[in-house]
Order: structure tokens, then sequence, then C-alpha cells
């Protein structure tokens, strides 16, 4: 039997999640003597460029597609046409509609509310919030979002004073916070939607002489760093690094001609300095989560 092939859309090289997760299916894919190639526009978070490369892709005629979409409503035709063609695809990290086999991702709305709840009571239930959210083609941020505004009902103490777009990336964070903090002269709280974005409002806070406590979503190595000395208070364990590892082990098996759940949900958990030490390990290091693990 030829190797199979496994086609791999990523939004980004800048993202460190976007690098966890193309290492995580080359290790899958590896270990079922597979192989991959992957697809990342050149422009971050390109649309056009993205439904290029699964033009691109369509001609290569790989065994099957672990998608990332750039826009969950400007895809879905390119959803459709690999469909069309006979290829599955696992779409992972952002859900979108159509023919696919798979969705593997975390509970955002549940994460965003974790989040925002370890903000909120080391705030002591009070204080001035603001937050950073991604671009609107992104559907974890907008999930995300809706879970710090679910939690506000439960804090009447804490005012949510203003939101900036910061395109889940450290350098238009941070100029979205610098605009935050002129136009506000008391922020108590800092809810991000990532841990990029986490970083460039840190940034931002050092640069003005302010500080606040900044949550954060990913567990990226940095942003372990950060809490492990208190300049971050939390993130969560969105792992891009899990979730496309099973992203690749749904396709392999339905290769293989056995069943694949329509959605597959990942574990995650919230960081913060009390168990912050679990998450030290790189993810060269990690063991990639084996299908019965997640799955049951």
């Amino acid at each position: 039997m030829a190797q199979p092939v496994l086609a791999v859309f990523t939004k980004n090289r800048v993202n460190p999640a976007y690098a966890a997760a193309r290492l995580a299916v080359d290790r899958v894919a590896a270990e079922a003597g597979a192989r991959t190639i992957h697809y990342v526009p050149q422009t971050l978070d390109d649309v056009g460029e993205q439904k290029a490369l699964v033009t691109e892709a369509l001609a290569a005629r790989p065994a099957a597609v672990v998608l990332n979409p750039t826009d969950d409503v400007a895809m879905q035709e390119d959803l459709v046409r690999l469909d069309a063609a006979g290829i599955p695809v696992a779409l992972f990290i952002n859900r979108m509609q159509g023919p696919a086999l798979t969705f593997v991702g975390s509970d955002d709305e549940a994460i965003g509310r974790r989040t925002a709840t370890a903000l909120f009571e080391a705030l002591g239930g009070t204080g001035r919030v603001v937050g950073l959210e991604g671009p609107q083609a992104a559907p974890t941020s907008r999930a995300r979002v809706r879970g710090l505004r679910a939690t506000l009902g439960r804090f009447p103490g804490i005012e949510l004073v203003d939101m900036a777009v910061g395109h889940l990336q450290q350098p238009p964070a941070q100029i979205a916070m610098a605009g935050l903090l002129e136009r506000h002269a008391r922020i108590d709280g800092v809810w991000t939607a990532n841990d990029l974005m986490a970083f460039g409002a840190l940034d931002a806070l050092d640069a003005a002489g302010r500080r606040a406590k900044v949550v954060g979503i990913n567990g990226l190595p940095a942003a372990i760093e950060h809490i492990e000395r208190g300049t971050m208070l939390a993130s969560a364990d969105f792992s891009a690094f899990n979730i496309a590892a099973i992203a690749a082990r749904a396709v392999l098996r339905h290769l293989r001609g056995e069943l694949v759940p329509a959605e597959i949900m990942v574990p995650a958990e919230l960081i913060d300095r009390g168990n912050c030490a679990r998450w030290k390990v790189p993810f060269a290091e990690r063991p990639c989560p084996p299908w019965e693990e997640i799955v049951r």
C-alpha cells in the first residue's frame, strides 16, 4: 500500500501554537507510516492564500486533509470542494459548517468562562476590566468572548469597560492595549482570547509603567514562564498540540475503515501558579495523546 499523504493546513507560521500543531501531526503521521505536506499562508491568516493552497492540495490528491480554516465562512466552499474530490477532512481548532469528517477542538465558551472567573476572583470580585479579542473570522475568539460576557453576570462588582481587537497576535495586541491604556486611567484586569495577545498586553502595560492582572489562553511555554514569575495570572491549556494530534489520528482511523465521531472535544485545564510546573515540558518532548485517552 502506498504511503498515505496528509495535507495539513494551519493559519500562519507566527503563532507557536500552530508550530506545535504541525509537530503533532507530523509525529502521529510518522507513527502510522504516513507523511505530511504543510500548507501555510505566507501572509498572516490570509484567506485568499489559504484558498489557493486548497487548490494546490487538490492537485496533489492527498489521502486526507487536516484543516484549521482561516475564516469559518469564507472557507466553506473550499470544504465542499475537498468533499467533492472524495478527500476526508478533519477540521481542528476552528469549527466550520460543511461536509467534514469530524471537528476536533475544545469548549471555547467554557474556556472563556474559566479564565474570566480566575481573573474576576483574583480581583476579589470588584474592578475595571478590559478585553482583547481576535477578528470576527475566528470562531474560537467569538466563543471565548461569549464566555467572558456570560461570566460578568456572576460578578456584579466587575465592570467590563472596553474591548479591542488584537488579531490573536502580539504586536497588534500591544498596539490595541496601548490604546485602551490611553482611554482608561484605571484598568485592574486584562482578559485576552489567547496568550499572544496577553504578551502584547504585558508589553503595553510595561511600556506605560502600569500594572494589571492578565489572563490568556493556550498554555504556551512563554505563558508558563510568565505565570511562574507572577507577571501573568493564568492561562488555559487549549492545546493545539493535542487537538491536532487527535485530528490526525481521526483521519488515519478513517483511512483504515474505522469509525470516527463527528465531534471530538479535547479537555482544557486552567493553568495558574499552583500547577504550572506540569506544563514546562517543551512540545518536542511531550507525548501525543493516544486516541483512547480523548475518545471514550
